[in-house]
């Protein structure tokens, strides 16, 4: 059983040793840092800064989610950035070339994007279950592979189309579209809501089926899963296809909410950000979404630092640091709980009486 600081303390651990390193870079740079941290807070209430980070959050999210998926198995997707970018170049050239019923024009984008984002990913995981190779190498060497793939499909010779010194897909019809949300100033996606669905479905997966029993229990340990009828393999191969599908939503957000077409010069890093977030989240689809809004925040608020003679990279280092010491405060904080409960059951031994679980920890 895990207790309660275990799931709480570490986020709010590395966040505050972050911070504290970033005060530290600041005073060495000459700068205030409560200055530079007011600015950057004061800048989420101007303008369309808060509808832009709920939007990045959003794509950020469902990059989460994918990863969390992953790690779910003890599986490394790093691979999601190769996966929604296949994704968002089949969706967007698919979606741009046929016209149908407003609805179901989006469900059939959605559906493309599912399908290719898990077909990108059955490649590492064939090969994991069927060869053991690492899907750790297999991921990166797709990642690089994907960059060619998109260049080749986005090639006026193919289904490309040349706008000015751009090459990109052919817009989504407005059929095809889902339409925004007007908040204030600005727009937020309208594909929010469906993350936010995609969020509860995988939180009910792993929680109150018997699929996420033994998605978890493979990952914790696949002998023992195996010993309680558990195909192993077959459970990863799951696992990588759930992640890649998950994958392949990450840039449909700004796809059927925003830009309508796929550019060469479409937004790059998603998926590596993902990795971060999935970890800030600790895998749970309400830590991903807290951890998504913070990594989004930074990034929009970065900007308002150059306001006050601050680089914006001290945003960078922040973020950094959250990564760096979020896998550190996690292992500090299980391994005190893990003391706690052996003092717990030594007590209990020793006055002979049994252990309690409930008292908190895992024992």
């Amino acid at each position: 059983m895990t207790s309660w600081r275990t799931k709480v303390l570490p986020p709010l651990l590395a966040i505050v040793f972050s911070v504290l390193i970033c005060s530290i870079a600041l005073l060495i740079s000459g700068a205030d840092p409560l200055q530079a941290y007011g600015t950057m807070i004061g800048q989420l209430f101007k303008g369309t800064t808060a509808v832009d980070t709920v939007n990045l959050a959003t794509v950020y999210y469902l990059s989460g989610l994918a990863v969390a998926i992953g790690f779910q198995m003890n599986l490394f997707n790093i691979g999601v950035e190769g996966q929604y970018r296949f994704a968002a170049v089949v969706a967007a050239i698919v979606g741009g070339a046929v016209v149908l019923p407003p609805v179901i024009h989006v469900v059939f984008i959605i559906l493309v994007a599912l399908l290719a984002g898990a077909l990108y990913a059955a490649v590492p995981a064939i090969l994991k279950v069927t060869r053991g190779v690492s899907e750790v190498i297999s991921t990166i060497m797709l990642n690089a592979i994907v960059g060619g793939i998109v260049a080749f499909l986005i090639n006026p010779d193919q289904f490309g189309v040349l706008t000015g010194n751009n090459l990109k897909t052919e817009e989504i019809a407005p059929s095809g579209r889902v339409p925004s949300i007007p908040l204030g100033d600005g727009e937020l996606f309208g594909f929010v809501i469906i993350a936010a669905a995609i969020g509860f479905a995988y939180w009910f997966m792993l929680n109150r089926t018997r699929f996420g029993f033994e998605l978890r229990a493979s990952g914790e340990s696949t002998t023992a899963a195996a010993a309680g009828g558990v195909n192993a393999k077959k459970m990863t191969l799951i696992a990588m296809l759930l992640s890649g599908a998950v994958a392949g939503l990450v840039a449909i957000p700004e796809l059927v909410g925003r830009d309508f077409t796929y550019a060469i010069t479409s937004t790059q890093g998603y998926g590596f950000t993902g990795i971060a977030v999935a970890l800030l989240g600790r895998n749970h689809p309400g830590g991903i979404a807290l951890g998504a809004l913070l990594w989004a925040f930074l990034d929009k608020s970065a900007v308002s630092l150059e306001q006050v003679d601050v680089p914006k990279e001290i945003a960078t280092i922040m973020q950094g640091a959250i990564v760096l010491s979020v896998v550190v405060a996690y292992e500090i904080v299980k391994r005190a709980d893990l003391a706690a409960a052996q003092r717990r059951v030594g007590r209990a031994l020793s006055g002979g009486r049994p252990a309690s679980v409930s008292e908190g920890g895992a024992v």
